[in-house]
C-alpha cells in the first residue's frame, strides 16, 4: 500500500475555546439555563405590548431580543462544529440534538415579538421603520415584512417550529452521519467520502475509473436510505408551503435571498442559454487529455501527469500574499485565522465532507472547517472560505440581526478571493503548458460553480414538481430526472456512465438547504463582474469593497453592489458575466496550439 504524502495540515484543527472551553465548561451548562430565562422573561415584558411601544422602546426590546439570539446561536454554533468534526462521536450528536431542541423552545416563546410587528399596518410599520430611533435596524424591520403573507399565528408558528426538530433538522442529521460513517474501498484502503471524490481529481484516469465505480458501489449500498431522506424532505418542504401559501417550491428561498422570482429566471436562463459554452470547453478539455472520449469521472482530471503536493504553510502563504497585494486589512484578519487557530482542515474519519465558514455570533468570530489534501484546489478552497471568513468577521459590527448577508451575495467574498488567488498564481507563470493546467483548473471551478450549479438547480426543480405531483419517488425516477438535467449539461461532450446515475444522491445542499445552488452561479457571475470592475476602475475600488463587506446583510442586495458600479436587477447584466466566462475559454483555445497532446 503506497504511503499517503503529508501536507501539513494532519494537526491543523481549530479551538474552540472562544466559543466554549468545553463541554464541560460551567459557563456553557450556564448559558444553556439563562437562554431560556431570557426568553421567558422577554415574553413577560412585551408579549401583546409591541403595538404599544414607541420608536425608542421598541429598539430596546429588538436589543434584547438580538441578545437572545446571540445566545442561542453561540451555544447552536458550538454544539454545531464540534459535530461536524466527528459526526460519529455520540456526545457531539446528543449535544446537536439538545441544541436544536433548545433553539426551537426559545423560538416558540419569542415568536410572539416578530408576529405583533407584523401585525402593524404597512403605514406605521413604514414610519417607524424611517425612525431615527431604528435607524441601526432599518434593513432587517424591511425584510422580516418580506414574509408577513405567509406567516401564521402564534400557536402554529410555535407548533411548526417544534415539529422541525423531530421532521426536517432530524432527516438532515441523519443523512449526514450515514455519509459521515460510510467507507469506500479502494485498492485496499477504505476512504471517507472526501477521499473519495478527492481521487476524482487524480492525473491517473485508471485512478479516476475505479474511485468513480467505488464510490458509487457505496451510494448504491445506501440508495434506499438516501432515497427515503429525500422523499421525506421534499414531502416535507411541500406541506410547509401549502400551509404558508408559498405558490411554488422556490418562492421562500427568493424572499430569503431578497431577490425576485423574475431576477432568479433571468439568471437560469442567461446560464442554461450558453450551455454551448459547457460543450465547447469539455471538447477542449478532451484534446488536452488526448483522449478519444471523455467520460463523466474525466470531468476534474488536471492537465499536469504528476501533481504537485501543495504542502499547508504553502498554501496558507499564496492565500496571504494575493489577499495582502488587494487590501492589508483582508491579509490581517486572514493572519487571525491560521495565528489563532480558527480553521479545522486535517481529514480524519467521522468529519464530515465539504468546506465551509460559520459566521458564528458578533462576539466571537468566524471559523472555517475543511478537508485539505494538498491539491491545487485545495488552496482554491482555502481561499473561497477565507474570504467567507473575512466578510463575516467584517460584517460582526452589523449585530447578530444583520451581520448575514443572503445567500445571493453571500458567496461574493469567497469567489472574489478564489479569483484574487487565480490571478496571482496566473501572474507568476510563463510557461504556456503551466499556464494551460492553470487555465482550466480554474474553468473547472467554474463550470461547476455556474453550470453544473444551475444544472442541479433544474434537477431540484423537476424532483420537487415531481414529488407533488406523482407521489414517492423510485431511486430509479431521481436518476432519471437527474440524468436528463446532466445531459442538457454537458451534451455530446461528455458521455455520462451508467455509474453517474445515482450521484444526485450525496448531494448536501438539496437536503440542507433547498433552493441554495443557484446562490454559487449568482455569486461566482456577479464576482467575474466585479473583476472587470475592478481592474479597470480608478483607486479606491478596494476601499469601497471592503466597506460593502462590512456592511453585512444590512441593505439590500441591489444597493450594496451598486456602490461598487453594478446593477444587479438590470436582466442582461448575467451576460456580462457569461463573457467573462467566454473569455477564459478562448483564452485556453488560443494556448491549445502551444501545449504537447497529453496521453491519457
Amino acid at each position: 500500500m503506497q504511503q499517503k504524502k503529508k501536507t501539513g495540515a494532519e494537526n491543523i484543527r481549530w479551538d474552540l475555546s472562544d466559543l466554549y472551553k468545553g463541554m464541560d465548561d460551567p459557563q456553557y451548562e450556564e448559558d444553556k439555563r439563562t437562554v431560556i430565562r431570557e426568553a421567558d422573561a422577554f415574553a413577560g415584558s412585551y408579549r401583546g405590548k409591541v403595538a404599544s411601544l414607541s420608536p425608542d422602546t421598541f429598539r430596546e426590546a429588538l436589543d434584547r431580543y438580538a441578545d437572545i439570539m446571540e445566545r442561542t446561536g453561540k451555544l447552536a454554533s458550538y454544539a454545531y462544529l464540534n459535530w461536524t468534526t466527528d459526526t460519529a462521536k455520540p456526545r457531539f450528536g446528543k449535544e446537536l440534538q439538545e441544541s436544536n431542541e433548545r433553539s426551537s423552545e426559545v423560538s416558540a416563546k419569542v415568536v410572539f415579538f416578530l408576529l405583533e410587528w407584523l401585525d402593524f399596518d404597512e403605514e406605521k410599520a413604514k414610519t417607524w421603520i424611517r425612525s431615527n430611533e431604528l435607524a441601526f435596524y432599518r434593513h432587517f424591520l424591511e425584510t422580516s415584512r418580506l414574509d408577513k403573507p405567509h406567516t401564521l399565528e402564534e400557536k402554529e408558528e410555535k407548533i411548526m417550529s417544534s415539529k422541525s426538530v423531530t421532521g426536517a433538522q432530524a432527516w438532515v442529521r441523519y443523512f449526514d452521519e450515514v455519509l459521515g460513517a460510510s467507507r469506500f474501498s479502494l485498492d485496499g484502503e477504505m476512504l471517507t467520502e472526501a477521499e473519495i471524490l478527492s481521487k476524482l481529481h487524480d492525473p491517473d484516469r485508471e485512478v479516476r475509473r475505479k474511485a468513480s465505480g467505488s464510490f458509487t458501489r457505496g451510494l448504491k449500498e445506501m440508495k434506499h436510505a438516501l432515497t427515503y431522506v429525500f422523499n421525506t424532505l421534499l414531502a416535507d418542504k411541500y406541506t410547509n408551503d401549502r400551509i404558508r401559501n408559498y405558490p411554488h417550491w422556490l418562492r421562500s428561498r427568493n424572499l430569503a435571498n431578497e431577490i425576485t422570482d423574475e431576477s432568479v429566471d433571468a439568471l437560469v436562463s442567461s446560464v442554461t442559454n450558453r450551455y454551448d459554452l459547457v460543450h465547447r470547453y469539455y471538447r477542449l478539455k478532451r484534446t488536452l487529455l488526448g483522449l478519444d472520449e471523455m467520460l463523466d469521472y474525466d470531468r476534474y482530471a488536471p492537465l499536469e501527469k504528476s501533481r504537485k503536493l501543495i504542502r499547508w504553510d504553502e498554501a496558507k502563504a499564496l492565500v496571504i500574499n494575493a489577499y495582502e497585494k488587494f487590501h492589508p486589512e483582508m491579509a490581517s484578519v486572514s493572519r487571525r485565522f491560521f495565528d489563532e487557530k480558527w480553521i479545522d482542515a486535517a481529514i480524519v474519519p467521522g468529519k464530515r465532507g465539504g468546506a465551509y465558514s460559520a459566521g458564528t455570533v458578533p462576539s466571537v468570530h468566524p471559523y472555517i472547517f475543511m478537508n485539505y489534501d494538498g491539491q491545487l484546489r485545495d488552496v482554491q478552497t482555502l481561499a473561497h472560505e477565507l474570504g467567507h471568513g473575512i466578510h463575516q468577521y467584517l460584517s460582526r459590527g452589523q449585530g447578530m440581526l444583520q451581520m448575514n448577508t443572503p445567500l445571493t451575495t453571500a458567496e461574493t467574498a469567497s469567489v472574489f478571493g478564489e479569483m484574487l488567488v487565480f490571478q496571482e498564481l496566473l501572474a507568476d507563470l510563463d510557461n504556456p503548458a503551466d499556464k494551460m493546467a492553470l487555465l482550466v483548473g480554474k474553468i473547472d471551478d467554474t463550470m461547476a460553480t455556474v453550470f453544473r450549479q444551475i444544472s442541479m438547480n433544474r434537477f431540484e426543480n423537476l424532483i420537487h414538481r415531481a414529488r407533488r405531483e406523482e407521489g414517492e419517488l423510485t431511486t430509479d425516477r431521481f436518476s432519471e430526472l437527474w440524468i436528463q438535467t446532466q445531459h442538457a449539461l454537458y451534451g455530446d461532450a461528455v458521455t455520462l456512465t451508467e455509474q453517474y446515475h445515482l450521484w444526485w444522491s450525496y448531494i448536501p445542499h438539496f437536503v440542507h438547504t433547498p433552493g441554495y445552488v443557484y446562490a454559487y452561479a449568482f455569486g461566482e457571475l456577479l464576482v467575474m463582474a466585479l473583476y472587470e470592475e475592478y481592474v479597470s476602475s480608478d483607486d479606491g475600488f478596494n476601499d469601497k469593497y471592503l466597506a460593502m463587506l462590512e456592511k453585512g446583510g444590512s441593505d439590500w442586495p441591489h444597493r450594496l453592489t451598486a456602490s461598487l458600479g453594478l446593477d444587479i436587477n438590470d436582466k442582461q447584466f448575467w451576460n456580462r458575466g457569461m463573457s467573462a466566462i467566454e473569455k477564459l475559454v478562448s483564452k485556453a483555445e488560443n494556448l491549445l496550439p502551444l501545449i504537447p497532446k497529453q496521453n491519457p
